[in-house]
């Protein structure tokens, strides 16, 4: 009876997308799975701190889904997954008392997006950038002077963590759509 009722959940889902889908252009379904919510937040910080609105979008959408209330198993909040001390470093940096409520999401894009642009430019890479998001910056400079990651010191020739390679790829192919469905692909990075 179980396996009955999962059959006909499943064929009532994929009749409803297949006839969302003869609705909805491409284009249009894909934004469905892509969403660009916070808009008034993500539009303000990114164009204040210089990040591409994208990648603001595509960080939200691997770190949280999106999910203001979102928690991490090792504690970082938020939809940009901002750790309680980063914000109290980044509100020190920046010359702010530090927000009591790390869960508000304008104050959650706001620090998020301060600290990609930090990262980028410690790092002078959006990648690198987000390897050190994900990873944290100390771990990632060690990396750069590493010969088996770098080559230069500059640039990563590889993440020696899954989790963060797996990361990074996952936010920059999140970019990749977003750059496509909402800015014409223009070439932002």
């Amino acid at each position: 009876m179980r396996k009955k009722k999962t059959a006909l959940i499943v064929c009532v889902v994929m009749l409803a997308l297949l006839g969302l889908a003869c609705v909805l252009s491409v284009g249009e379904v894909q934004k469905l799975f892509y969403p660009r919510e916070y808009t008034e937040y993500v539009t303000a910080y990114a164009a204040e701190y210089g990040v591409p609105e994208p990648l603001v979008y595509a960080v939200i959408r691997a770190e949280s889904g999106f999910d203001e209330r979102a928690e991490s198993r090792v504690g970082a909040k938020g939809l940009m997954q901002m750790m309680p001390d980063t914000l109290d470093w980044l509100s020190r940096l920046i010359g702010e008392e530090t927000p009591t409520d790390i869960f508000d999401p304008e104050t959650n894009v706001k620090y998020g997006t301060y600290y990609l642009r930090h990262l980028y430019d410690r790092f002078g890479s959006w990648e690198t950038a987000l390897a050190a998001y994900n990873a944290g910056h100390g771990r990632v400079a060690e990396w750069l002077n590493d010969s088996r990651y770098s080559d230069d010191g500059q640039m990563l020739t590889e993440i020696p963590i899954s989790e963060t390679r797996n990361y990074v790829n996952k936010v920059m192919g999140n970019f990749d759509t977003y750059n496509k469905l909402y800015y014409n692909g223009e070439e932002l990075l």
